[in-house]
């Protein structure tokens, strides 16, 4: 369950304050302010560590844990920052230390069911079966990429953030960001080539 199960929905809004004003609040025990914090980000980590991980369990477990680094760290939180490129790194690190712990283990097979924000609804089966098709094999062509690659092309291509916004949020120059881009869809191609 996300955090938001445990506190009493007590009717007050804060949708009205920033980011960086729920998260003084939470330094000082607001807990209806991390509610606010977990309602207005919990889909958007779901799919964030949905596209790193690529396994709907590790990924639900991922953005809970998130928010309760987020909770236990609220204190550590520079107010001169912007809220959603700490918490973007918060989930990066734990979708990293859990491809790292998966790689320890015996290799299985990759969640590749879940196509909602790879694909539109087709009104015609046979175009839908053949689109669901072709998003199994992006999802299993991603998923074969290095951690950094799938994630610049998530945060690109599926998450439609602009070269400023992935550079800020990688805390790399967009420059970088550019190139970056252009060799993992390089290789992405070249992962989608067997498939074909």
């Amino acid at each position: 369950m996300f955090l938001i199960s445990v506190y009493s929905s007590e009717g007050d809004k804060q949708t009205d304050m920033t980011d960086n004003e729920l998260m003084a609040q939470v330094v000082s025990g607001g807990k209806r302010a991390m509610k606010s914090l977990v309602e207005k980000y919990k889909k958007r980590a779901f799919y964030i560590a949905l596209g790193m991980v690529g396994n709907k369990d590790e990924a639900y477990d991922i953005s809970q844990d998130a928010f309760i680094r987020v909770f236990k760290s609220a204190e550590k939180f520079n107010q001169e920052q912007r809220f959603f490129p700490w918490f973007y790194s918060i989930i990066t690190n734990l979708c990293r230390d859990c491809l790292l712990r998966r790689r320890t283990k015996e290799s299985r097979e990759v969640d590749i069911d879940d196509n909602e924000y790879l694909l539109v609804a087709d009104s015609n089966p046979e175009a839908q079966v053949i689109r669901d098709e072709e998003a199994k094999n992006v999802r299993s062509a991603l998923m074969k990429l290095d951690f950094e690659d799938r994630e610049i092309i998530m945060l690109k291509h599926f998450k439609d953030h602009s070269y400023d916004e992935i550079a800020h949020l990688l805390k790399i120059p967009k420059g970088t960001v550019m190139s970056r881009l252009y060799y993992a869809r390089k290789k992405l191609a070249k992962e989608l080539a067997y498939y074909e």
